[in-house]
């Protein structure tokens, strides 16, 4: 693979309660668990900073698909859950859920560009085979 960008970013402290860091300084800030975790929360999370990330990749993959199709998504959004819970062999999983909404597009063309996205988008590619991902496509 011919790698274009890299990220670094670095983690320290107490891991889930502790601070991260990029290189770049960009992001730049404290961790915490959850309170639903049984943490004092307040403060980003691995799962919260993995919602964005995969939100914001997927509706770029979306878009680009869209795009080489010639079909036109303003105001589209793709909205992330990213749920983390026990695993049954005494680790901790994690599951997906996007949630797709393309306004003025008939549901299987959506369907279809959703389809799509996920098969080129990084973080699907990432997760596929490891996690649950499920997409689904909402209508306004």
């Amino acid at each position: 693979m011919d790698i274009l960008y890299t990220a670094e970013a670095l983690a320290t402290g107490g891991g889930r309660n502790g601070h991260v860091r990029t290189t770049d300084g960009i992001l730049d800030t404290d961790v915490r668990v959850p309170k639903e975790m049984g943490g004092a929360g307040g403060a980003p999370n691995p799962e919260l900073l993995f919602a964005a990330g995969y939100a914001a990749c997927f509706h770029s993959a979306l878009q680009s698909v869209a795009r080489a199709q010639k079909i036109a998504i303003e105001g589209s959004s793709v909205g992330s859950r990213v749920g983390i819970g026990p695993n049954g062999q005494g680790g901790f999983g994690l599951a997906v859920e996007l949630e797709v909404n393309i306004p003025e597009v008939p549901h299987d063309v959506a369907q279809q560009l959703a389809d799509a996205a996920h098969q080129v988008c990084p973080y699907s590619n990432a997760t596929r085979g490891n996690i649950d991902v499920t997409v689904t496509v909402v209508d306004d």
